[in-house]
Formats: structure tokens, C-alpha cells, sequence
């Protein structure tokens, strides 16, 4: 008969346990403080990395099997592909802004005066046109009247470019981190095979890390194809109708889009500028409708193209892509989807692992 283990021994051993748990507690926590500041900048370096490593295996192929200088290569195009939209973008705007500027200090803006059919606008028709009416004829009484609104208005304009001259900082910076990451992808897809098979068990290591990267690359082909499918939609009404940088302004859709911004930035001054510029008529009305209608098609899009090619059902990718938005922003649209996806693989597997029942023969007693 076994002699029975001292209480003083069960008493030392649980303190040993809890003084490892704690220290091990301890040096997580510190890990992660020291990691937190680049936390959003790794997470963007591995979306890119996953979402850009099929045409790093395309293009091994053709550079002799040289993945650092097929990852260098991707990584300069892509910064000649967003940095030279972009400072064409920019320069547009600034310029746009100064002869703006020019105009108001030379006197000769105005406001054309607002049609009598405006008042007769349902609801908001006397309003609009009272508003309309003291702009043509008043306008700095009018700019005195709304300053405050005015100026914070400009200040959270200035908010708003300040945040995105950071986030494509660090959309740049990510892209060089995951051109290392590219540059050594077997042996990064075998480490996410190991730590996903030490987490959920060696039969669901390689089936979750195969699904984490499909799912970041679905979101990611959905963003950006449905950015550029209403940058086509948004800019042919903008050549139609003779808007000055029409083509500047659908690639501003472009950006926005992939930044998963409304593109109603960009649509909504127009149809402003349209309406104020030639009036109220049946084309401008019709080129307004059509405008706002396809600054919202994303609401529609998102759900035909977002989650393609993902072995989980679309609405599970749809759900966790919008409230991963919500949530989390930019990233979250990428975090939501695979956290929900895998946790919906992994809850299947659970329920489907079950022991078989038992059948009449096994249940007749001996």
C-alpha cells in the first residue's frame, strides 16, 4: 500500500506552481508592453505579407528562386504604386486649395442665387433656400455667422489628414516588414503551423493556419476590388459630367476605399459643387443620385465579394469583417473575420467530436 504524500510536500509543490505561474504571468505582461507600441505595425507587416506572398511565389519562379529579391522588388513597386498616386493626389489638392484661396481674397467669388423651384423642396425647401438666397448676396455675413462651426470644422479637417499622413507612414513601414516576411515565407508558414498544432492539437494545426491565411487574403482582395470597382463607377460619372480632376478624384475614391472610408468624402462635395455650379436641373439631379447611389455600393458589394475562396459559410467572414471594423478599424476588419472563422471551425470540430453512441448490443448487460 502506497504511504500517503506528506501535507508539507502538497503545500510546497502548489507554491512552486504558483510562484512559476506568477513569474511566467509577470514576464507575458512585461513581453507585452515592450511589444505594444509595434503592435499595430507587425499585425499590418503580416496582412500584407499573407495578403502579397502568392505573387512572391509567381515571381520566385522567374528570378531564379531568389525570394530576398523578389521580396525587395514587390515591396519597391508598391511603393512607386501608392507613393506616385498619392503625391499627384496631393499636389492637386494643395493647388486646388490655393486658387481657392485666390478667389475669396480677390472678391470675385460668389453664389450664383438659388431657383424659386428650390423653395418649393419638400421639408427642407424654405430652409435650403433662405441659406442659399444670404449666400449669393452675403456671403461673409454668412462665413462671420458660422464661424465657430467653421473653424471646427477645419480643425477636425486637420485632424482627419494628420491621422491619414500617419497611417500611411505606417502602412510604409509595414510594407518593408513584410517584405522580410516574404523574403522568408516557408519557414514562417511552418512556425504558424507549429504554434497553431500547439495550440488546437496536431490534427487542426495546418487546416487553421490554412485558414487563417485564406481568410486574410479574401478580405483583403474584397477591400481592395471593391474599392477599385467603385473608383470605376464613381469616376465615370465624374468624366460624364465634366467634374475638373475627375480622374484625381476617383483615385482618391481608390485610397479612401482601401482605407475603408466612406467614399461619400468625395461624392458629397461634388454633388455640392455640381448643384451650386449648374444649378438645379434634370441632369444634375440625375448625376446626383447617381453619385451618392455608388458611394454607397460597398454596402453591397461586401457581402457578394467577401469571403470567396474561405472554407467557412460568407456571412460568418461578412460578420466578423464588419463588426472587426467597429471594433478594432482598419485592422479589426482583417482581425474579425479570422478570429471568427477559426472559432467557428474549431466549435464544429468540437461538436462533430463525439463519441459514437452506444448501439442495443453494447447496452444488453452481461
Amino acid at each position: 500500500m502506497l504511504s500517503p504524500i506528506p501535507e508539507r510536500t502538497l503545500s510546497r509543490e502548489l507554491l512552486d506552481v504558483l510562484i512559476r505561474a506568477g513569474l511566467v504571468a509577470v514576464l507575458a505582461v512585461f513581453c507585452f508592453r515592450v511589444f505594444v507600441p509595434f503592435l499595430d505595425l507587425m499585425v499590418w507587416a503580416l496582412i500584407l505579407a499573407v495578403t502579397l506572398y502568392p505573387l512572391q511565389l509567381r515571381l520566385r519562379n522567374v528570378l531564379s528562386g531568389k525570394d530576398g529579391l523578389t521580396a525587395s522588388l514587390i515591396v519597391l513597386v508598391a511603393f512607386v504604386v501608392i507613393l506616385v498616386p498619392t503625391y499627384l493626389l496631393g499636389v492637386a489638392v494643395a493647388n486646388s486649395i490655393e486658387r481657392a484661396m485666390a478667389v475669396i481674397r480677390s472678391g470675385n467669388f460668389q453664389i450664383p442665387p438659388p431657383a424659386e423651384s428650390v423653395a418649393a423642396w419638400p421639408l427642407v425647401g424654405q430652409r435650403i433656400y433662405g441659406f442659399w438666397a444670404q449666400a449669393s448676396t452675403d456671403i461673409s455675413g454668412l462665413a462671420q455667422k458660422f464661424a465657430p462651426q467653421l473653424k471646427e470644422a477645419g480643425l477636425a479637417m486637420l485632424g482627419t489628414i494628420t491621422g491619414l499622413g500617419a497611417g500611411l507612414l505606417v502602412f510604409f513601414l509595414a510594407l518593408i516588414v513584410a517584405g522580410i516576411f516574404m523574403a522568408h515565407g516557408e519557414k514562417g508558414y511552418r512556425s504558424a503551423v507549429q504554434i497553431a498544432s500547439r495550440i488546437s492539437g496536431p490534427e487542426n494545426g495546418q487546416q487553421i493556419a490554412d485558414l487563417c491565411t485564406a481568410t486574410i487574403r479574401a478580405v483583403a482582395q474584397g477591400v481592395v476590388g471593391i474599392a477599385f470597382i467603385q473608383m470605376l463607377l464613381i469616376g465615370i460619372g465624374f468624366i460624364v459630367m465634366g467634374i475638373p480632376g475627375a480622374g484625381l478624384l476617383a483615385l482618391a475614391v481608390l485610397l479612401i476605399g482601401i482605407m475603408q472610408l466612406p467614399a461619400t468624402l468625395i461624392t458629397v462635395p461634388v454633388i455640392i459643387f455640381v448643384i451650386v455650379t449648374e444649378g438645379v436641373s434634370t441632369a444634375t439631379i440625375i448625376f446626383s443620385v447617381y453619385i451618392f447611389v455608388a458611394g454607397l455600393a460597398d454596402n453591397v458589394l461586401k457581402p457578394l465579394l467577401l469571403g470567396r475562396g474561405v472554407a467557412v459559410p460568407m456571412p460568418v467572414v461578412l460578420i466578423g469583417a464588419l463588426g472587426g471594423m467597429v471594433t478594432g478599424g482598419v485592422i479589426g476588419l482583417f482581425i474579425g473575420p479570422v478570429m471568427l472563422a477559426v472559432a467557428y471551425k474549431l466549435f464544429w470540430r468540437w461538436v462533430r467530436d463525439q463519441p459514437a453512441p452506444e448501439t442495443a448490443q453494447q447496452r444488453e448487460p452481461q
